[in-house]
């Protein structure tokens, strides 16, 4: 099964079958975060709808570590 995972450093998204421990490729984040987006849905995303909702996983994120 494919998961889709995010970095919060960056918003950088990625595809990973099986492994648990992901790093981010753009910005060397050590460990990446599992999204609550399916595969299916992320593949017919376009690049700016991938864009948005980085942003917006992102804008939610700080504002829990705010908090």
């Amino acid at each position: 099964m494919i998961k889709i995972f995010i970095c919060p450093k960056c918003g950088w998204m990625r595809e990973v079958s099986r492994r648990k421990e992901v790093e981010c490729f753009k910005c060397g984040e050590k460990q990446m975060v599992p999204v609550k987006l399916t595969y299916e849905k992320y593949a017919y995303m376009t690049p700016q709808e991938r864009a948005d909702y980085a942003e917006s996983w992102q804008y939610i994120h700080r504002s829990d570590k705010q908090s």
